[in-house]
């Protein structure tokens, strides 16, 4: 098997480029992560608190359950 060091050069540079796109996909990846999870206990804070039970009707007069 003969390889010319034009085809290793180019094999070499093609490895690099594709570790660096994936450390900008991961980075990427993390980035969205931490804003969705932000974004999510945002959400959950503004949720929470004392909800009162209701006063009449079948549902929710006996057990106050938050989803």
């Amino acid at each position: 098997m003969d390889v010319s060091p034009a085809a290793m050069v180019q094999a070499v540079v093609a490895n690099q480029q594709a570790d660096v796109a994936q450390k900008v996909q991961l980075a990427m990846l993390r980035k969205s992560m931490d804003m969705q999870g932000s974004a999510a206990l945002s959400l959950l804070q503004g949720v929470t608190g004392a909800l009162p039970l209701a006063e009449s009707g079948s549902v929710g007069t006996n057990l106050n359950v938050l989803a």
